[in-house]
């Protein structure tokens, strides 16, 4: 898959279906419509662009209320390269650039810049200055100019609320990561560096992968949870899954002040990440964040925290590990 971040990187395309929006991500709602982006580009012996945009334009507009993205610009394009998308064109987001009238977006974006022949948009679109422009406009605008437009119909629940990106950082910030994997149709991801920390988990016998409270996407709630922690393994092109107990917060038994995201793989003592790019999936949400009375009821919320994380996992039960066996240093 091809990344284009200016006109200059455009290549002769001879022709092109283009999908359109933020795809913050990358959820049920938003694959329909790339499913048909790339459904049409293969009947039409073309390739299937998706333009999508950075900074998210909230973040231009209102600076003062930064809006929390589900997941990086890095996982962002990744779930599209999975959709089938043969081309992202990443357009900087500005003030000027949001000038554009509807009109002068179809033009000069759309057909000029992108060659676009067909365009696959959800049918609560909007684009151009002051989102004055709307799937019915682009339909009726477009077709004018040569341009085939198809609405794609909103996905939902059973209760008729539509799939959106609003409502997954809603239930991610709620700590609903269950019901937010739902809506996304996988876990809910971070990525990050693994950072050194202050290795009291490892003193406690939890040694953890840490990763920073930003940055990384949409971190939930303070709380603990079951998940995965995902990590390439070393010298080949292959991923492992590993069962994790993970704890969101500035650890209050401790008086931390710094809030992290902290991975504990369930019985290993023997995992060196620190530096190494992992992913932490969210499965479900286990327990608030609390302050023991010590350190020994800490340990002992703990081992129970270890054994409702396999529950839910479906692994086998594991317990704290002997400090002195961890190996990362």
């Amino acid at each position: 898959m091809e990344i284009w971040r200016s006109s200059q990187d455009v290549t002769d395309l001879g022709g092109t279906v283009v999908t359109l929006g933020i795809f913050d991500g990358v959820h049920r709602g938003h694959l329909e419509i790339l499913r048909e982006t790339v459904r049409q580009a293969r009947a039409r012996g073309m390739r299937a662009v998706a333009l999508t945009f950075d900074p998210h334009p909230q973040q231009i507009h209102n600076p003062t209320m930064p809006i929390p993205l589900i997941s990086t610009l890095e996982e962002r394009v990744s779930r599209l390269e999975a959709a089938g998308i043969d081309v992202v064109y990443v357009q900087k987001y500005s003030l000027e650039y949001a000038k554009l009238t509807p009109e002068e977006f179809i033009t000069q974006e759309l057909i000029g810049k992108l060659h676009a022949k067909a365009v696959v948009v959800g049918a609560d679109n909007r684009f151009g200055c002051n989102n004055s422009g709307d799937g019915s406009f682009l339909k009726f605008f477009g077709e004018q100019n040569g341009l085939e437009v198809t609405l794609v119909s909103d996905v939902g629940d059973s209760a008729g609320r539509r799939f959106s990106s609003t409502w997954i950082r809603e239930l991610i910030d709620s700590g609903n990561v269950r019901q937010a994997a739902e809506i996304l149709g996988r876990p809910h991801r971070l990525t990050g560096v693994v950072q050194h920390g202050f290795k009291r988990g490892r003193e406690l016998g939890f040694p953890t992968a840490n990763l920073p409270g930003e940055g990384i996407g949409e971190v939930p709630a303070d709380g603990v949870y079951a998940g995965w922690l995902v990590r390439n393994v070393p010298g080949s092109t292959a991923t492992v899954h590993l069962p994790a107990a993970i704890s969101i917060g500035t650890n209050p038994q401790f008086a931390g002040k710094v809030r992290t995201v902290e991975a504990h793989v369930l019985g290993r003592s023997d995992l060196n990440l620190y530096g190494e790019k992992i992913a932490i999936e969210f499965v479900d949400y286990v327990r608030p964040m609390l302050k023991m009375r010590n350190v020994a009821e800490l340990q002992n919320q703990m081992d129970d925290d270890l054994r409702n994380v396999a529950r839910i996992l479906g692994v086998p039960v594991s317990y704290r590990v002997n400090p002195a066996e961890v190996t990362a240093n």
